[in-house]
């Protein structure tokens, strides 16, 4: 897992997807980008932009994905992320290839990401986006979906 500014993102420029996606995310303005799904290299690297509600944590679970690794990037407002290694979870809800997630439960540590905010998952790292962080709140943010293989 990667935790950082979006300002540091040339600092990851080893790996070409995800360098691509972290120079998306620094050099577009989504103050002015709808939400929906945008095709960066077809299936192997897209975004999508979401305005979503925060809930609180008790209505969350751990989720994990095989063939992606998550660049999640903060636009406006606030949310608590957690983040736990598989093998620290316990299965919730196996793992559906169609979705591309696996539903986990357990103890996890969070983090309060704020705009210009971007974590990295990869797939050991389970996480819990979109928790409230006190009230429930309006949360734009964009996902980067970045293939494994």
């Amino acid at each position: 897992m990667i935790v950082d500014r979006i300002a540091n993102a040339a600092l990851y420029a080893a790996d070409r997807k995800l360098a691509r996606a972290l120079e998306y995310l620094a050099k577009t303005d989504f103050s002015k980008v709808e939400p929906g799904r945008y095709e960066l290299d077809g299936t192997k690297l897209f975004a999508l932009v979401q305005q979503v509600e925060t809930k609180p944590r008790e209505e969350k679970q751990f989720e994990a994905h095989r063939k992606y690794i998550d660049v999640q990037f903060i636009v406006s407002g606030a949310e608590q992320m957690g983040y736990a290694h598989l093998a620290t979870l316990k299965t919730a809800q196996p793992y559906d290839a169609d979705k591309d997630a696996e539903m986990l439960r357990g103890a996890g540590d969070f983090i309060t990401a704020t705009p210009g905010t971007f974590l990295v998952f990869f797939p050991e790292d389970a996480h819990m986006p979109c928790v409230a962080v006190g009230r429930p709140a309006a949360v734009k943010k964009v996902v980067v979906k970045v293939a494994v293989a």
